[in-house]
């Protein structure tokens, strides 16, 4: 055995789990464990009996066991039981132990002989045990008796498999002696998940019920069937001696008997019976709890670490402390206002790489979303040519008018101003909905007390609503001001006399064309507004379908390459006669699409009239038509000719459409001001009135609205949850810190035994195989080589061993092997019943 230190690790574990289980963690860790695997009425019952020494699990026939029983052994002076879900309670009657189990087992299961993976923890304390865990399972059966279900077989192994598929999970693999070893199911599934045979025991239970003049010498041995770790063999009470009440001690003392006094079995009598199997079980156990203490010690420091700050600060929260409730009420509202300024300004730590939020997304809004309410309105040309046509004939009334009335400019202006009024309202309803969205996403941190929370989302709330008015009362006045006077002598302003020019010129080189600049590529087609990726999802199956190409837009074209590197051109797309418009997003597509088209009715690319082309989010797209509008590529609804001056009314009268260009220039160049104008104030005041306000109220007046409530201490209520979190931070913590402790203060010095060497254990077919004909007609499998004896443990305490001695440590450090893999039978269909 190992020195006394490396036993106490196992309660350690057992303690650990509980630990982390009471606080609903789940370790996580893979805890060694050994599971006991074996067909129904192999034995399994009576060998962990054995190992406790008393009668405590339930009996039957059929199947008995139908949740698994997680079982920790562990060394004491009193003799006890304790169930995970009756804390507190110890079990000093057996007897209830059996009941208990029962009435557990049917609580899930019902009384239909189903089976439930949920396991059922038991923790026995007695002075005759070593320090063990074992998980007992349900036994392994092929025919569904009475009402048990018609895939019980699959519901079973598969429960088993997801033990022992675990690479640190010993298989104690149980077989009666007076059944054909070759066929057994235990070896068959420890087979398949083990196929080195480093974690798998053969126990060979019912000898003492062996056809006279046969024995299981051979098996014993390990020369007939060899395992890797070999056989024990051992001797149950039958049903006689359970039901005759036989005491457990002195049938231990008869098995003892039965190995020394049996001429097949006396000389390897101290490597079998149930004391050898608990030593031999508790080394291998406490061997690979040593091997995987360091990376479990890690892996607790890791979460200790993780967890110092939260627990440090919940010790030190006092809830029904008043000083402490006003400190901890004044340092919240302090990281909400440094949270706010840092969403809205921007910061380095803590930034979100998935979307934008906070002040970026106000930035979009003033940059991109805002511009583009703008040009929809004044990309209406032909009503916009209607308005003037009608202004001019309105101001003449009955006359014919020689001259252009400056009164029809007035009145066209003043009506393109005054619906700058909605995109304005509009832009400030965005920005509020962002501030709101923003401080939610602040206040949320402050969940852990409901009535803070709610209160102070009311009080920003109503503070962003009344910026808001205010705000929006600014803007308007704005727009008044705008209206109040039309100043045509502005500097930029392009006036009368130019304006005629200007319709005198472009006569001219309407006629003349653009010939002196033929074979000159302008400074505008240099000029890049735009890059990024777009999907050409319009381009059939037949042609290479849709597919993604990096786009450049200048104000001249649009070109799209192969990759970003812009080395391999597909198309260049002159912007001349393209419009803009919006396509419905399809019921299976995630993309957002638009489309661009030829007012010409021409192909805009190869054979296709219109090119369609997709962004991967709502922000991509409406920049993208932004900067289209940018470029000069309006909405559908607007119709230009090809020198972008609009397509003209119908006029008969010369002289009117003379009039009506004229002032359609003059209006272009006094609302191009305005734009401007607008679009310069309008972000310059919603950050001075709503978001420079909003942010000084939360930093400096906040916390007195909260004060001025009169009700501070009840503000600070914890709600249940923030409170049961509280709790169960400190317990893990405390935990955390008290495993690390005892593993500190634990000698990792003990005694290994040397892993045995491989043997051909192809004599067992994998459970999902179908052995050969010739192994099934034969009488008994065929005889091997001697294969090494199995090893024996050890009994006395000596310096560590070599490190590579352990057969799971072995196992562990074998990283290039893959899993084994469970081969899966699907269950058979249920019969109707009539």
């Amino acid at each position: 055995m190992g020195n006394r230190g490396m036993e106490e690790l196992i309660p350690l574990v057992n303690r650990l789990q509980d630990a982390l289980s009471s606080v609903g963690q789940d370790c996580s860790l893979h805890l060694p464990q050994i599971a006991v695997v074996g067909g129904q009425s192999s034995g399994k019952s009576s060998v962990l009996e054995n190992f406790v020494g008393r009668d405590f699990l339930p009996r039957g026939s059929g199947i008995v066991t139908r949740r698994p029983l997680i079982l920790q052994l562990l060394s004491g002076k009193a003799e006890y039981g304790e169930f995970f879900h009756c804390k507190g309670k110890k079990f000093t009657d057996f007897d209830e132990i059996r009941k208990e189990i029962e009435t557990e087992t049917c609580r899930l299961t019902g009384s239909n002989k189903g089976i439930s993976p949920v396991p059922i923890n038991l923790r026995i304390y007695s002075p005759h045990v070593l320090n063990l865990t074992l998980v007992d399972l349900p036994g392994i059966t092929k025919v569904p008796v009475g009402d048990q279900p018609a895939d019980i077989e699959y519901q079973i192994r598969d429960m088993i498999m997801q033990y022992i598929c675990k690479e640190n999970c010993l298989i104690l693999a149980v077989t009666p002696a007076n059944t054909d070893l070759a066929n057994s199911d235990a070896l068959k599934l420890a087979k398949d998940v083990d196929p080195q045979g480093l974690r798998t025991i053969g126990v060979i239970t019912k000898l003492d019920l062996m056809d006279k003049g046969t024995d299981a010498r051979e098996i014993l041995e390990n020369r007939l069937l060899p395992l890797r770790r070999g056989y024990i063999g051992l001797v149950n009470r039958s049903q006689k001696d359970i039901d005759g009440k036989k005491d457990i001690k002195a049938a231990l003392l008869a098995e003892q008997k039965f190995f020394m006094s049996h001429p097949a079995y006396k000389h390897m009598a101290e490597s079998m019976g149930t004391p050898y199997l608990q030593r031999m079980l508790n080394q291998q156990l406490t061997n690979h709890i040593r091997d995987t203490l360091p990376a479990f010690r890690l892996h607790l420091q890791s979460q200790l670490l993780a967890m110092n700050k939260e627990a440090e600060e919940y010790r030190q929260y006092s809830p029904d402390d008043p000083a402490r409730r006003t400190k901890t009420l004044l340092q919240l509202v302090q990281h909400l206002a440094v949270d706010f300024e840092k969403l809205i300004e921007g910061s380095g730590d803590k930034v979100d790489t998935v979307s934008l939020s906070g002040g970026a997304r106000i930035n979009r809004i003033f940059h991109e979303r805002f511009p583009n309410e703008l040009i929809k309105i004044e990309s209406d040309e032909r009503a916009l040519r209607r308005e003037i046509n009608y202004a001019i004939r309105n101001i003449h009334g009955v006359r014919t008018g020689l001259f252009t009335p400056d009164m029809a400019f007035e009145a066209i202006v003043k009506k393109q101003i005054s619906r700058l009024k909605g995109p304005c309202i509009k832009f400030i309803d965005m920005v509020s909905q962002e501030l709101i969205t923003t401080v939610y996403q602040c206040i949320s941190k402050l969940s852990s007390f409901p009535k803070l929370q709610d209160e102070t989302e009311r009080i920003v709330a109503n503070e962003i609503q009344l910026q808001e008015t205010k705000c929006r009362d600014q803007v308007l006045l704005l727009i008044d001001i705008q209206l109040a006077y039309i100043n045509t002598k502005h500097e930029d302003f392009v006036g009368f006399t130019n304006a005629q020019q200007a319709y005198n010129h472009n006569n001219k080189k309407a006629v003349t064309g653009m010939a002196a600049n033929q074979g000159v590529a302008p400074l505008s087609s240099l000029i890049v507004i735009r890059k990024g990726w777009l999907t050409i999802s319009n381009i059939g199956i037949m042609k290479g379908g849709a597919k993604e190409y990096w786009f450049i837009l200048t104000a001249e074209n649009l070109s799209w390459f192969k990759d970003d590197e812009e080395k391999e051109k597909k198309y260049m797309l002159p912007l001349d006669n393209l419009r803009l418009r919006d396509v419905e997003k399809g019921f299976m597509s995630s993309k957002f699409v638009f489309a661009i088209f030829n007012t010409e009715l021409r192909n805009v690319y190869k054979d296709y009239r219109c090119l369609e082309l997709a962004c991967n989010s709502q922000e991509e797209l409406d920049s993208w038509k932004a900067s289209l509008l940018q470029a000069g590529v309006y909405p559908e609804k607007v119709t230009v000719d090809g020198q972008g001056n609009g397509a003209p009314e119908n006029f008969t009268d010369p002289q009117l459409e003379r009039q009506v260009e004229i002032i359609r220039k003059l209006v272009d160049s006094y609302m191009t001001i305005i734009y401007k104008t607008i679009k310069d104030l309008m972000p310059k005041t919603i950050m001075h009135l709503m978001i420079n306000n909003v942010k000084e109220f939360i930093s400096s007046e906040l916390l007195a609205q909260l004060y001025a409530l009169g009700e501070c201490s009840a503000l600070m209520d914890e709600s249940p949850e923030q409170r049961q979190h509280r709790e169960e931070v400190l317990c893990k913590h405390a935990a955390l810190k008290e495993a690390l402790a005892v593993i500190g203060k634990i000698s990792t010095s003990t005694c290994t035994t040397p892993v045995p060497p491989p043997v051909d254990s192809s004599w067992i077919q994998p459970s999902g195989l179908t052995p050969s004909k010739k192994a099934a007609n034969s009488g008994k499998p065929a005889v091997r080589g001697h294969a090494p004896s199995a090893p024996r443990v050890p009994t006395h305490t000596g310096p560590t061993a070599s490190m590579s001695a352990d057969g799971l440590r072995q196992l562990t450090g074998q990283p290039n092997r893959a899993p084994p893999s469970v081969p899966r039978r699907h269950p058979p269909a249920i019969p109707n019943v009539k």
